[in-house]
């Protein structure tokens, strides 16, 4: 299993300009899931937003970005990115294994903001505030259902 770190941009509406922007600056593959694709839709006028999108290269760049919802707080100085910690959830068990191992080292004295475990998205996913004010996203990567 390989896991990597990789920068999450936090937008407000802005996620699929960058993400399309990104592409053109780096190549690779873009993929992007909006609150409608996932059956996440909190408010219809935000369906069409990203919640999940990723332009990755296959050696090179790899960047994540969504839109935060209206009904989560934002601030582009104060909370533009997260970072990523990705499983590949081709290895299975393992994947669950080393991602939990990291979660469980980056919990120590952190604020849960959503706890690690099966997701509609992801076979394991969670996210936390260290203790140092970082949010760290810790998922497994799985095969998307539309």
């Amino acid at each position: 299993m390989s896991v990597r770190a990789v920068t999450h941009l936090n937008f407000r509406g802005d996620a699929r300009a960058a993400l399309t922007f990104y592409a053109s600056a780096f190549g690779g593959d873009l993929a992007v899931v909006t609150y409608k694709d996932a059956g996440s839709v909190q408010d219809p006028a935000e369906a069409d937003q990203v919640m999940w999108g990723q332009v990755s290269t296959a050696d090179g760049p790899c960047v994540m970005a969504y839109d935060v919802p209206s009904g989560l707080p934002w601030n582009q100085g104060e909370n533009a990115f997260f970072v990523s910690l990705r499983g590949d959830g081709a290895d299975g068990a393992d994947g669950a294994d080393e991602i939990g191992a990291y979660w469980e080292k980056l919990a120590e004295g952190a604020t849960v903001l959503r706890p690690l475990a099966p997701a509609e998205w992801a076979p394991l996913y969670g996210m936390l505030r260290d203790r140092f004010g970082v949010t760290w996203v810790l998922d497994v990567v799985g095969e998307y259902q539309a």
